[in-house]
């Protein structure tokens, strides 16, 4: 799957493929596409790690560096211990914090990793999104589209009548109601298996939400 197959998808389930008269360019599709993607990232993220060198003396670690983050499910410090060891830390903007205990190990400019979710991509030669939420993406454009459609037709002369407008725009709103609903379930779901993956990790402290 890439970028150009997904817009074949979307148009032909949209029923625009009439090359001569395109309801929808495809720069217009690629943009719903990739609000699509960042609503499913937001619930379902690209599964990444990263090391990164700590602070010696430092309980703070910039994180800047994670770009497309969307949320950070542990940190494991320090590092070759059986079994692995994941602290407790909170997050303020691009600054991680340890919150570790009076036995815990003090960064020493050691490396720790970063385990975090990231936004999906999607260009011209392939994606991260796993095949199986191929459908469900192009659900969520489909339904931007439509809607943006329906915006668009107000007050235009429309072949189909006056309530063309109105038949995009619902049309539009079914289908991200149901987009919506699958990936909060699936999100749920995903973050059940994090957690279990990360047992010693207790939920991260966010101050940024």
């Amino acid at each position: 799957m890439d970028l150009s197959i997904m817009v074949t998808q979307v148009r032909r389930d949209l029923r625009d493929e009439d090359s001569e008269n395109y309801n929808w360019t495809d720069d217009e599709l690629k943009r719903h596409i990739a609000h699509a993607l960042y609503d499913l990232s937001e619930q379902i993220p690209r599964e990444t790690t990263v090391t990164l060198s700590t602070v010696s003396g430092s309980m703070d670690l910039d994180i800047a560096s994670l770009s497309d983050r969307v949320v950070v499910h542990a940190v494991e410090y320090p590092l070759d211990c059986t079994p692995r060891r994941y602290q407790r830390f909170s997050l303020w903007g691009d600054t991680l914090t340890f919150l570790l205990d009076l036995s815990g190990p003090i960064p020493d400019g050691s490396d720790c990793t970063i385990y975090y979710g990231k936004i999906h991509t999607l260009n011209g030669s392939a994606t991260t999104l796993p095949t199986k939420y191929h459908d469900l993406l192009a659900m969520g454009s489909e339904g931007y589209a439509l809607i943006s459609w329906g915006g668009y037709s107000v007050n235009r002369v429309n072949l189909g009548g006056p309530d063309v407008s109105a038949d995009y725009r619902h049309s539009g709103d079914l289908k991200l109601d149901l987009f919506y609903s699958q990936i909060k379930r699936l999100g749920r779901r995903h973050r059940a298996l994090v957690s279990r993956l990360y047992t010693p990790a207790e939920a991260p402290v966010s101050m940024s939400e």
